[in-house]
């Protein structure tokens, strides 16, 4: 990393995540529509592949697919020019920024660049001959940090750009895997807890959590590592309307079933599992792993107690009875579709929210009949009038049968 002198009258073009050109503190261009434009294009293309040449008519068809341009030629002698005048009124130093060798273009060598992509590329050749565990390390932890979030993240991808994404996005998580894996080794908590911290940041949607959640574990940091792993799940649900993938449900339930707990006395033990004393009316609304260990439960139950179990999926529909779409309306009648649906279930009941706008109920020695009538009591607490949104039901008589029990069993 250049400081000081040496950061000065450096070209810094960021492509992981927002796309930016910047000369001196002066952002040249950049934003989510940078891309879009053809001067934008341009500096991406030659800038990520100034080690190589280009040839002049992949560089039309990049700037120029799907228009009909009479003089191809024409044009890009254009943009190539209007791209000199732009670079050159950023002050940068007078060099022939876009060079044409023939029928081939290629980025000047004249003005120095940081590139965090090739940066990234750079250190992953390190770390594949560097032997020091230690230094191995570093250079694992200094290519995750260049990650940002995706390669041109935010703007609509040509084929190379798409390649580009997947191939970094593969470097990304072989270098978080070696990370990891060395920092377990030191038994580096700290460390590991924030890697894992800022991987589930810049690569969401890819299990990163589990890496937290092992180092608050193994720390001892009980209480934390709880909270992570209910905040974890209820992020998937509320924020990306979406439940957790089965392997990370998985691994998080195994690093929790591995936390150690403080020794306590019998009466303090029981004290910690039960409810607060201030006892929230109505049903019981949990985490998805809490409603499905609950659900779990109750099937091995069914064949001893012989009590009749109901599971309802209740889901805001729109007039026509389709799911309403995503916005804040939508978060707005989930929120009221909860409170409707914790008052008028039992206390011995349970709630999860499945989905944005969709919850499930697990409703205890109940009848059919029953169920009808809650719906009833739920629409009365949800519908507000002349609005035109309806919750939809779907009610299954929850049945232990061979096939079911020899799965719990295995």
């Amino acid at each position: 990393m250049m400081t000081g002198k040496d950061a000065d009258n450096v070209l810094y073009v960021k492509m992981f995540g927002e796309f930016s050109v910047t000369w001196n503190g002066k952002r040249i261009t950049g934003g989510s529509g940078a891309g879009d434009t053809q001067f934008g294009t341009l500096l991406q293309y030659l800038i990520h592949n100034r080690d190589r040449k280009t040839d002049r008519s992949a560089l039309e068809e990049l700037l120029f697919a799907g228009r009909e341009i009479q003089d191809r030629g024409h044009a890009m002698r254009s943009i190539v020019y209007n791209a000199r005048k732009r670079l050159r009124a950023a002050c940068l130093p007078e060099a022939e920024y876009i060079r044409r060798q023939g029928s081939v273009y290629v980025w000047t060598d004249e003005i120095r660049v940081a590139e965090d992509a090739s940066r990234m590329d750079g250190l992953c050749r390190e770390m594949a001959v560097q032997s020091d565990e230690e230094q191995r390390l570093q250079l694992c932890l200094e290519a995750c940090r260049c990650y940002r979030g995706e390669f041109l993240e935010a703007q609509a991808k040509a084929d190379w750009a798409e390649r580009e994404a997947r191939r970094y996005r593969e470097l990304f998580c072989t270098c978080m895997e070696e990370a990891v894996k060395l920092l377990r080794k030191k038994k580096d908590y700290a460390g590991l807890e924030a890697l894992g911290l800022y991987a589930a940041k810049v690569h969401p949607l890819a299990d990163w959590e589990t890496v937290t959640m092992e180092a608050l574990a193994a720390s001892g940091r009980i209480e934390e590592a709880r909270k992570f792993y209910d905040d974890t799940v209820s992020f998937y649900f509320q924020e990306q309307g979406m439940r957790p993938s089965r392997r990370l449900t998985e691994l998080l339930q195994r690093l929790g079933g591995q936390m150690g707990h403080p020794y306590a006395v019998f009466d303090e033990i029981q004290e910690e599992l039960s409810e607060s004393r201030e006892k929230a009316p109505g049903g019981y609304v949990c985490t998805y792993p809490v409603f499905e260990g609950i659900y779990r439960m109750m099937v091995r139950m069914l064949e001893r107690n012989g009590q009749s179990v109901y599971l309802m999926l209740c889901t805001v529909v729109d007039s026509k009875g389709n799911p309403v779409q995503e916005g804040s309306v939508l978060e707005q009648l989930s929120v009221r579709l909860c409170e409707a649906i914790r008052c008028s279930v039992r206390r011995s009941d349970a709630v999860n929210q499945y989905g944005k706008g969709q919850y499930l109920v697990l409703l205890f020695n109940t009848t059919r009949e029953n169920c009808k009538i809650l719906q009833k009591r739920i629409n009365s607490r949800f519908q507000i009038r002349r609005q035109r949104i309806g919750v939809q039901y779907r009610v299954k008589s929850v049945i232990c049968t061979p096939e079911m029990e020899h799965r719990i069993m295995n």
